[in-house]
């Protein structure tokens, strides 16, 4: 069981950049991806990059390499997404998540964060 708080979204105009936390407190060592997700309005839940705490591997959607970086600070149990170069189709509220295992895909990550919604505008 972990509990996670996202923070940092909001509104950014078309070029710019954002920093998005992932705070986890709980049994955080009962965690061993935590991953980044992202919901559109009317759409999908979709992932949006993949971290190992422990280090060594790292997933990112296409639509989002280059631009985005997920990184930790596993002495803070936090985990960041740096957006940069943000596009409009990049508006959504963004999800923080955990899982025991490697996996990319919604079903698989147990614990969620509420979410914070990133807008971009053009």
């Amino acid at each position: 069981q972990v509990q996670l708080v996202e923070s940092g979204g909001g509104l950014v105009q078309a070029g710019g950049s954002l920093r998005l936390s992932c705070a986890a407190s709980g049994r955080t060592f009962s965690s061993y991806v935590m991953g980044w997700f992202r919901q559109a309005p009317g759409k999908e839940r979709a992932i949006v990059a993949a971290i190992r705490w422990s280090g060594g591997w790292t997933y990112y959607a296409d639509s989002v390499k280059g631009r985005f970086t997920i990184s930790r600070d596993n002495a803070k149990n936090t985990v960041y997404l740096q957006m940069n170069s943000l596009k409009p189709e990049d508006t959504a509220v963004y999800y923080c998540a955990a899982t025991r295992v490697i996996a990319t895909t919604p079903a698989d990550f147990a614990s969620w964060g509420q979410g914070t919604q990133v807008t971009v505008s053009s």
